[in-house]
């Protein structure tokens, strides 16, 4: 993936964590750079799912108290356009729209994120909101001028996620061909500027000493990188 420059200035951040243990490696990679960013001067909004107890699962109740066909889609954007939104999805719906920046933390899981967060994608992406309606996709779409990127951990070392290590043993293939399906069917998709993901391989097998220096890195991202970073060329 490479990258050009972008002058869009971030002054407010979302981060959006999906990890269920609190004391794990994600939950503190996720919170360093919570630190870093309102260190610099970002306001900082910051949604824990698990803590929350986020309801993952889209469904026809939330919409629709009688028989009909249900597509949900269409619902979504009614719901919407008449301000009549379940929540918290319109509350979070807000948190979305005012940030500057999406970060969404969590472990890869199955070489795609965990289902909570998907569940959060799902409904609050919304049709009319962020996209479709009086936007388009793409460029065209409304979170165009704001940036989102990952922040991620993994089980397997760094190795196994180089590009051509498939063929390798022990080897899984790219990182980024396991989640293009995000950088590209999400972030994209309704408008953002891509930010080069931050990663932390295998955080379990490091050392305590390894894993204060990869926090250290995460906030030095955060500072040399993401505050500067140039958006994606697609």
């Amino acid at each position: 993936m490479t990258f050009t420059d972008s002058s869009n200035p971030i002054r407010r951040a979302l981060i959006v964590h999906a990890h269920p243990e609190p004391a794990s490696f994600s939950s503190a990679q996720a919170s360093a750079v919570a630190q870093q960013l309102r260190s610099e001067g970002v306001e900082v909004d910051f949604i824990d799912l698990y803590d929350i107890g986020w309801n993952p699962v889209l469904s026809r109740g939330q919409f629709m108290d009688g028989p009909g066909y249900f597509k949900p889609q269409a619902e979504q954007m009614r719901a919407f356009a008449e301000g009549t939104l379940p929540e918290p999805v319109g509350a979070h719906l807000a948190r979305l729209q005012d940030a500057d920046l999406l970060v969404l933390s969590f472990p890869v899981w199955w070489f795609s994120m965990p289902a909570i967060l998907k569940g959060w994608i799902d409904q609050v992406f919304l049709l009319g909101a962020i996209f479709g309606g009086e936007y388009g996709i793409f460029d065209q779409g409304g979170m165009r001028n704001k940036k989102a990127m990952m922040l991620l951990t993994t089980g397997g070392v760094e190795a196994s996620f180089a590009p051509g290590a498939a063929s390798a043993p022990g080897g899984y293939g790219g990182l980024d061909d396991f989640l293009y399906h995000v950088r590209r069917g999400m972030f994209e998709f309704v408008g953002y500027d891509v930010v080069q993901p931050f990663v932390t391989h295998a955080p379990a097998r490091l050392s305590d000493e390894e894993r204060e220096q990869a926090l250290m890195k995460a906030r030095a991202y955060v500072t040399e990188t993401l505050l500067a970073e140039p958006a994606a060329v697609r």
